[in-house]
Formats: C-alpha cells, structure tokens, sequence
C-alpha cells in the first residue's frame, strides 16, 4: 500500500533551505514526508487508511481503527470497554490524553468481590456481568470525531459496521484466544452463539458475523455517544446486566464523563516524553524508571550491569505505582516528587550496583504474595500520524482476553472486567500480579489504575508514536522501546526487540525465552536475580506484547512504521516527494 505523491516546498520553503545552509542550522521538515499507521490487525490498519484518502485526519483515522479493532480484535477491546487516547494536533500544538478509563458503578463496594472467607474472589472480578465496570470508548469516539476530525462519526464507523454484519475469517489470534478462554465465554449465551461452535474455537478461515453488534454501532453512528449512555442501547444493557446479578444502573451511564487530562512528561538524556497520566500508571512508572536509568553508575558499563540496573529501576518504580497511584479525582498523588531528579537519586542510592535487591525489603509488603498472575494477553494499541503531523497513541482495552465473558443478548458489546483492576483488597494481587494500596481501592464512579502506557518519543531528530498490549508488562516493554529509540534503532528493531520485565511482586525477573545467553543468566542469577522464563503466548513461545510503532526520522525525513511481529497487526506509510 504505498504511494507518492509530489508536493512543492514554494518560496518560502526555498528561503528557509538557504538560511539553514548559511546558518549551518539542521534541516529538519516541520511536517512528515507523508502519513503512516500501525495496528494489531490488517483490516484495522486498512480502515484507518481509508478514512485518510478520503480526507480525513489521523483524529478520524482514530475512530475507525478503534471501531474496526472492536469487530475483529474482540478479545482485546471494543465498545465495552475503554482505553486512553494520547492526542497531538498539529495545527496549533495542542497536546493532550482522552481519558476514557471504564468507572466503578455506583453500587460497586468492595464486599461484593469477597469470599466467604472475606477474601477477594476473583472469580467475581473477573467473570460475568459482576466484573463490568462502566465502558468508555463510546465517549471517546464521539470527541475525537466532533472536536479533532474531519468526518462525521457515521463515516468513520462504517468500516466496522459493515465488518460486523457481513463478517470476517478467523484468524491464529483470534483462534487462540477463544480456546484460551473457552469456559467463560460459553457462561454467557450470547457470547457463545458468536464464539463457538459446539463449545470449541471455531476452524481458521471460518467466518463470524456480529449483526447485533452492527446495528449497536449504527445507532452509536446515527444518534452519538447518547444512544450508548442515554438511549434504546443504555437501557437494554443495564437490564441486560441486572439481570444477570450485576449492579448497574441507568444513572452509571447517564453520568459517565470523558475526561481530557495533562499528558505527564518527562526527559531522559535530552529525549522528551510525553505519556499517560493516573489513571494510567504507564506514564509515572516509565518517567521514573527512565530517570533511574540516567542514575547508572560508570562502572555497569557491560551488558549484566546494564540489565541488572534496569531491572533495579522497574522495581522501585513499581514499587511507588503500588503504593501511591491510582485515579487522581480521588486521591493525592505526589507526582511532583514522584517524577523528580531528587526522587531518582534518592532511590538510586539504594540500588546495590552488584547485587540484586530483595523486593521484601521494600516496603509496603503485600499480605498475599502468592498469587503470579495471568500471561498479561489483552489489551491493543495503534499509532497514526498524517500528513499534516496530527499523531494518536491508542491503547484500549477490556482487560483479560474477552473481559468479563458476558454480552447482553441483542447488543453484540462485550463488556470488561476492568473491576479487577482495583485494589479490591489493598496488599493482594490482581490477575496480573500487581499489587495495590488504598490509593487504587475501589469506590463508586473511581476509575481503577491502569498499566497502559501510550507514549510520544521526541528527540532532535526523531519522533516515536508507540504502545503495546501486554497487561502488567506494558510499562517494562515501552521502557525497552525508549531505551532503542534513544539509541537510534529502527522502527523494525524497536519492536522485535527482545523483552524482559520486573514488576515488584512478584519478585522475579522474567523474560522471554533465550533473550539470556546461558552465560549472562548464570551472571544474573549469581547477583540475586531469579530469572522466569514467561510462558503463553499465542504460538505457544512465551513472547509476549505486540506493539505498534510509527517513527519520523526528522532529520532523514522519512517515516517508518512497524506492527511487532509477535502479533498478526499490519503497518502502513505513504511518502510524499518533496
């Protein structure tokens, strides 16, 4: 899918060549050489690019790849569920992050998810209409389509209304992620009537079609985000739902409200970064982190050193995600202090350059540590820039694969399971491992933390738009990701890039399988470190994440773009001549 197309740089354009080259200034393009997408799934990527030929902008492009990746990525997000939109508009600067987060209902109490021992089930955190927070992606569809776009919604939504009703072959991914989660799909039987045949996985090639899901789009496309929250559509999910032993209520939806937030930003080495901020965990976790890493000490100048340093940074980092994040409409959160120089140095000062750190010693110490959490498969993300420079970092999710399982019959709409994501029972793991204090305890209408982490990489000469999947891990691979792009990689190398990740509790050190030379993890593990090799995954190799990335190279004027090869995604960049 590529194209050129010529466009003159006219006399101003000439003067300013001549004043660079006199000046001995860079020549850098104030504007891309073109436009470039980067999705989890072709017919995502191929919806986005339509929406740009037929002029609309990356903020249109947006709309329809969320739509699209609702309809064939159903286990990763959709409109049952939320995410966070990074936004920059070209035009006049403007920068900020669409918080579409899924909020508590307002009869939501942290009882409800206990045992009758009084410990957090999460089989009722996890599973069923129980487990639904109220969804976002509505919401944020409707604003980048009347405030950011050019399109009507209902031109940027009908690619994925017509996938929805005449259909779309199943691929490995999907496939995979049916088998996975089998068991609570067929609780609900409007679920399983789309999903499986016979109780299994429908055969690749195989189609599946989502009429109820279409005309629940068509009337988000005909009426806005009303349809979902205030009209037809609310009220048979809200019944849908009570019905099935939740607790929503007309006035959850009603409520609702988009939020538009500060990004957070930060630098490293000169590189400067602009990322998510609470409820998004992903952008404080990764600028603190990153300035832990301008703290290593000359001596870790090998390749053992360089790991052990890093994986020292996640654990502090994580370690404060776990004490003081969560939504901060809520609670205090000191992320001045948390985000400084001051802070990193306070912290580095405590990491042992040889040896390895016991996350027991750092307080607060969970009660249960027993749980390890699941394989972190969800979640999807995808980067648009256009031509104009107008750039999205998208990461939306439903939480573990296919949510909470349940679909009110007659909607098509899958809902999350985004109450997990609270600290139910401050000090106990959730399904990913991850721990929380009362700063992410659950109350009515809080927006649970999340680990998502869309990111804008800028340096003199290069822009990364990058994001991921991958649950917990998230934060730990965009750091990965920053790293090599302050190095100078491609958009290729940065997402094949092999990956490894600590968290805190649990304290183990777990990567990909063989990214370790024998030598390096006998190293490692002579430090302290207890190495994991991560397992799952869809072909069964335990490589996990599947982030999509679009890079301007400023001062080559090119752009790259590049879906990890982990994932089935597709990339996309159109040039221009200049």
């Amino acid at each position: 899918m590529q194209h050129a197309r010529r466009r003159s740089t006219g006399p101003l354009g000439g003067l300013l060549l001549i004043l660079c080259l006199l000046l001995g200034l860079p020549l850098q393009a104030a504007q891309p050489p073109g436009q470039a997408i980067a999705t989890a799934h072709p017919l995502a990527t191929r919806a986005g690019v339509a929406m740009l030929r037929q002029g609309g902008n990356a903020f249109d492009a947006a709309v329809s790849v969320a739509a699209v990746l609702a309809v064939v990525e159903p286990y990763g997000s959709g409109l049952g569920g939320g995410g966070f939109w990074l936004l920059h508009r070209a035009a006049d600067g403007h920068e900020t992050l669409l918080d579409g987060r899924e909020t508590a209902p307002l009869q939501a109490r942290a009882e409800l998810y206990l045992d009758a021992q009084g410990h957090a089930d999460p089989e009722l955190s996890l599973n069923g209409p129980l487990a639904a927070a109220i969804p976002g992606v509505p919401a944020a569809l409707e604003r980048l389509a009347r405030d950011y776009g050019k399109l009507p919604l209902s031109a940027s939504l009908a690619p994925a209304i017509r996938l929805a009703r005449e259909g779309f072959v199943v691929d490995q991914s999907l496939r995979h992620y049916i088998q996975m989660r089998r068991e609570v799909l067929a609780r609900s039987p409007a679920t399983a009537s789309i999903f499986l045949i016979d109780g299994e996985a429908p055969p690749l090639g195989s189609s599946i079609r989502q009429p109820d899901l279409a005309r629940s789009l068509e009337l988000i496309a005909e009426q806005g985000a009303d349809a979902f929250y205030r009209g037809e559509l609310a009220q048979r999910l809200v019944e849908g739902v009570r019905g099935a032993g939740g607790i929503w209520q007309q006035a959850d939806l009603s409520r609702y409200q988009l939020v538009e937030r500060e990004p957070l930003r930060g630098e490293f080495l000169g590189m400067r970064i602009s990322a998510a901020p609470p409820p998004s965990s992903g952008g404080a976790t990764l600028i603190q982190a990153l300035n832990l890493m301008e703290q290593i000490p000359e001596q870790l100048d090998d390749e053992v050193g360089r790991i052990h340093w890093l994986t020292e940074s996640l654990r502090r980092a994580y370690r404060d995600r776990a004490e003081f994040l969560g939504d901060a409409d809520f609670v205090e959160i000191p992320l001045d202090r948390l985000l400084s120089k001051d802070r990193a140095r306070q912290l580095a000062a405590d990491i042992d350059p040889l040896r390895a750190s016991a996350s027991a010693d750092l307080p607060p110490i969970p009660p249960d540590q027993s749980k390890k959490g699941t394989k972190g498969e969800d979640t999807s993300h995808y980067s648009i820039i256009d031509a104009e420079g107008n750039r999205v970092a998208a990461t939306l999710s439903i939480n573990t694969p296919f949510g909470s399982g349940f679909m009110v019959p007659g909607t098509g709409i899958l809902l999350n399971n985004q109450m997990d994501d609270f600290a139910i029972q401050p000090g106990s793991p959730n399904a990913y491992g991850l721990v929380g204090a009362q700063a992410n305890a659950l109350a009515p209408g809080k927006r649970p933390l999340s680990s998502m982490a869309p990111t804008f990489l800028e340096t003199a000469n290069g822009l990364a738009i990058l994001g991921t999947p991958g649950g917990s891990r998230i934060i730990s691979m965009v750091l990965l990701t920053s790293l090599g792009h302050y190095g100078g990689a491609s958009a290729g190398e940065l997402v094949a890039r092999p990956r490894f990740h600590h968290q805190y509790l649990p304290d183990q050190l777990l990567h990909e399988p063989d990214v370790f030379r024998p030598e390096l993890a006998q190293r490692l593990t002579a430090m302290g470190h207890r190495l994991q090799p991560s397992s799952g995954g869809k072909d069964g190799n335990g490589r996990y994440g599947n982030m999509q990335l679009v890079l301007w190279r400023k001062d080559q004027n090119r752009l790259e773009a590049a879906s990890d090869p982990r994932g089935i995604g597709c990339s996309w960049v159109e040039t221009e001549d200049k």
